[in-house]
């Protein structure tokens, strides 16, 4: 009974620090770029777009649909970006174990 009353509170001190990691990756921030920086996009660690800038040169009425790559390449990346950095920190957080599921962020 001890083992598993051992277990209990091992897991609910992996709960807490996977808790403070998720309230650091919302602290910490991406950036990503596309165009030759004609585009950045930051996000959280979370993946959240945070701001977009947009180059005013890059803003032409009659491609609008160079632009929306533009971003959504930007986007990825960011999101992308972020991704690694979770699982970058989670990978501090179990000593390197793979978990064997998706984190909820």
């Amino acid at each position: 009974m001890a083992d598993f009353m051992k277990m209990l509170q091992q897991a609910q001190q992996m709960q807490g620090k996977l808790q403070q990691m998720q309230q650091e990756l919302e602290a910490r921030t991406v950036t990503a770029t596309s165009g030759g920086g004609m585009v950045t996009v930051t996000a959280d660690g979370k993946g959240q777009v945070r701001t977009v800038k947009i180059d005013p040169t890059v803003v032409n009425p009659s491609d609008v649909e160079m632009l929306e790559d533009l971003v959504l390449v930007a986007v990825g990346e960011a999101q992308k970006k972020a991704a690694e950095l979770a699982q970058e920190e989670m990978q501090k957080l179990t000593g390197g174990l793979s978990l064997p599921f998706k984190l909820p962020f």
